[in-house]
Order: C-alpha cells, then sequence, then structure tokens
C-alpha cells in the first residue's frame, strides 16, 4: 500500500527563506519540488532498462529545471518571458507533461509496480519539510499541483501593469487579459483533474499524510482561485466595452463572489501553521470582499433603475453594503502584504480602480439625494440577498494522457509486472 515519511529536510540546507515576493496580482502557492529518486533499485528486476532509464532521465531532467526556476517563480521578473513571448516556464510545464505518460505506466492493470517507488517532494517556500510517500499517485498529484502552480505564476506575470508605449501609463493590455482567462482555465483543469481523479486512487491512510499542500481543501480553494479571477478579468473588461449593460456586470460580479465563496469555505479547513499556506487564506478573504463590494455595487445600480420607494431604498442599502466591503477589501489586502512573506499590489487598474473611485461618488450622491425622503434607520437597513446566478466558467477538461508507447514493450510481459 505504499509508505509515508514527513521530515525536516537537509536537501535545502542553503537555502533562505524568502522575505519579500514582490508584485502580487494572483497569489502563486509555494512551489513543490521533486527531489532525486533511484528508479533503479526498486524497478530494475521488474522492467525493461530502457523504461527504467526513460524514468529516470525524464524525472533527473525535472528535478534540475523546478529547482531553477522555483527561485523565480512568484517574483514579477521581466525574465519570465522570452523574446518570442512566452514564459521561461513552459519548458518545464513541457518536461512534466512528457514525463506524465511514462510515469502513468507504473499504475496500469492492478500493476504492484506503484508503490515500489518512494517519492520525495519539499517545498521550496514554505516550512522546508520533505515528503516521502511510497505510491505513483502521489507522484501524479504533485506533478499536477506543479503544473497549476505554473499557470497561476504566468498568469500573475501576465497581469501586472507595464509602462505603455508612452512611458508613462501603466496598463494590462486586453491580449495579456485574455490570455490571463485562458491559464486560469488550464489551472482550474489540472487542479479539478487532481481532486476528481487522482486523489481517490491515493488509499486512505496515505491522504490523510499528505501535506497540506495537497489536501482536496486546498487544492478546491486554489481552483475556486483560478475561476474567480478568471471571472475578475471578464468583469474588467465588461466594464471597458460600452456594448456590456449593468446586468451583464451584475452577473459576472454575482458569480465571482460565488467562487470566492467556495475557496474561503474550503481553504478555511486547511489547517495551516502559518507561511504561504497563512498568506493564501488571507488573499482569498482579500478578494472574496472586493468581489462583494463589486456585486453589491451593480445589485445597487440596478435596484435604483426601479421607480418605488422600496427598490430606491435597497439601492441606497446595497450601494452602502459595497462600501462597506470596499473598505474591508482595503484592510485586507493591507493586512495580506504585511503578512510574511511580505508583498506588493500593482498600482490600481482595472476593476477595482474603477469601482474604488465610483463607489464612494455613487453612495454619497445616493444617499444624499434620498435622505429627505428616507429615515437614516431605512437607509441602513439590511443589504437586499444578491441574485443567484448559475456559474458560467468552468476549468478545462484536462485529462490525464494516454500511456508512452514505450509501454508497449512491457505490455506483451504483463505477467512479469503483477509477480516479478
Amino acid at each position: 500500500m505504499g509508505c509515508f515519511a514527513s521530515t525536516p529536510s537537509d536537501a535545502g540546507g542553503n537555502r533562505r527563506r524568502v522575505k519579500s515576493i514582490g508584485e502580487l496580482a494572483v497569489f502563486v502557492p509555494g512551489f513543490r519540488i521533486p527531489i532525486g529518486v533511484d528508479f533503479t533499485q526498486p524497478l530494475g528486476d521488474s522492467l525493461p532498462k530502457s523504461v527504467v532509464n526513460r524514468l529516470s532521465a525524464l524525472r533527473t531532467r525535472i528535478v534540475a529545471m523546478a529547482m531553477h526556476e522555483a527561485t523565480t517563480a512568484i517574483k514579477s521578473s521581466q525574465k519570465m518571458i522570452t523574446r518570442n513571448g512566452t514564459s521561461t516556464f513552459s519548458d518545464l510545464l513541457q518536461a512534466l507533461e512528457d514525463y506524465l505518460p511514462v510515469l502513468l505506466g507504473l499504475t496500469k492493470d492492478g500493476s504492484q509496480l506503484k508503490d515500489k517507488v518512494q517519492f520525495v517532494w519539499i517545498n521550496q517556500e514554505d516550512d522546508d519539510e520533505q515528503t516521502t510517500i511510497g505510491n505513483v499517485w502521489y507522484e501524479v498529484l504533485s506533478i499536477l499541483h506543479l503544473m497549476a502552480t505554473l499557470c497561476l505564476a504566468e498568469a500573475n506575470y501576465l497581469l501586472l501593469p507595464r509602462k505603455s508605449k508612452d512611458g508613462y501609463q501603466q496598463r494590462v493590455s486586453e491580449e495579456d487579459r485574455r490570455r490571463s482567462i485562458d491559464v486560469f482555465l488550464k489551472a482550474a483543469g489540472y487542479l479539478d483533474c487532481s481532486i476528481h481523479h487522482v486523489l481517490p486512487q491515493i488509499p486512505l491512510e496515505l491522504r490523510k499524510n499528505l501535506p497540506v499542500d495537497l489536501s482536496e481543501e486546498e487544492l478546491h480553494a486554489l481552483c475556486m482561485q483560478a475561476l474567480g479571477q478568471g471571472v475578475d478579468i471578464q468583469l474588467e473588461m465588461a466594464i471597458d466595452s460600452p456594448k456590456a449593460t449593468l446586468a451583464v456586470k451584475r452577473r459576472l460580479a454575482c458569480e465571482m463572489v460565488k467562487y470566492w465563496h467556495q475557496a474561503q469555505d474550503s481553504i478555511l479547513k486547511v489547517p495551516f501553521s502559518g507561511g504561504l499556506g497563512e498568506k493564501h487564506r488571507l488573499f482569498v478573504k482579500w478578494k472574496y470582499a472586493e468581489a462583494k463590494a463589486a456585486a453589491y455595487y451593480y445589485h445597487g445600480l440596478i435596484l435604483d433603475e426601479g421607480n418605488t420607494e422600496k427598490s430606491h431604498g435597497m439601492a441606497v442599502a446595497a450601494l452602502q453594503a459595497a462600501e462597506e466591503f470596499l473598505k474591508e477589501s482595503k484592510r485586507a489586502c493591507e493586512v495580506f502584504n504585511v503578512a510574511p512573506p511580505t508583498s506588493r499590489s500593482p498600482p490600481p487598474w482595472g476593476s477595482m480602480k474603477f469601482l474604488s473611485d465610483k463607489i464612494p461618488k455613487d453612495v454619497s450622491s445616493k444617499a444624499h439625494t434620498t435622505q429627505d425622503l428616507y429615515s437614516q434607520e431605512r437607509i441602513l437597513q439590511a443589504a437586499p440577498v444578491l441574485p443567484d446566478f448559475a456559474l458560467a466558467l468552468n476549468p478545462d477538461e484536462y485529462q490525464l494522457p494516454p500511456l508512452d508507447p514505450i509501454w508497449n514493450t512491457v505490455m506483451s510481459t504483463k505477467e512479469d509486472l503483477k509477480y516479478k
């Protein structure tokens, strides 16, 4: 059934924990890095040498690349994008995709090989704990988590404002915004596959010993974060579009609230002990408040289009709720940024720049125009319930790849896989 060990790591003895991670538009979890393992000793008597060598070569390449890339993974470095416009993480992502079809051969047809190799991973940024589990599905889960992390790191880079051609205004191009949505959906697809198709393959006794980074609740929180941030970009683009109606903007904002609500429900169940895990919790709290500010604002504007005293009163209440959530989001942002490792928010842009300007003005205007008509108690009534819209944004439908053709040489001797 495999075995488990979790110990403080000596592999990172010369590493210093990152104190600051620069500007963050997207939360990127701590990079989990594979440590070298020996495939020959546990598999040499059961598999052809060509298969063992292929596994060793592919994983060794990933170990070297991941160690190198993790040092810049969550920092806003211009070097992350090469001359042809692709992320430097794309090479590592490709290496991981090349490894999976070969690795998955250890899982097929009831093979007992799935428990023979001790796979070792370490969290590079959080608490330097090394986790060793003798089960190939743990390795698959770790690979998909790293693939999702790479996508979130790329999305963070795409959404950091850069100077325009005139050298003054900082902005995020429409191309980068559209591209970031695709990257968010890709990350969500890896995480969704992890939750529904990989975690169930790991025996319950081993699943309990997974690091918190790989718990179902944390994976789900990251998945909902990716979808929530994807909808946020859609809302920003709707705000910029003269064709987008208030109804469209409200729907997007309300959907965003539901994604962040699910993220918060999940992450509150994860027993973090500080570090990036706790910082992730603070990020979700911040973005959840932002989403509610946007949703109540657009709900209030639509309610204000009604011609009744009740609709106007509810509109004012909704706008005042938006203002309170906006204030809460600013406080939550400050707490998030000072939490270790420290970070900075990029210059204001997009939906929150717009809403930070509009919400206080509209609340002041509506409250002023109605103060002679309604009592203060009526104006401060409980905020109206937000509309409940079906969620439209879904993860990419990622599926684990088919076996690499190298396993064709092994399938003809299936009995050896089971009993040798």
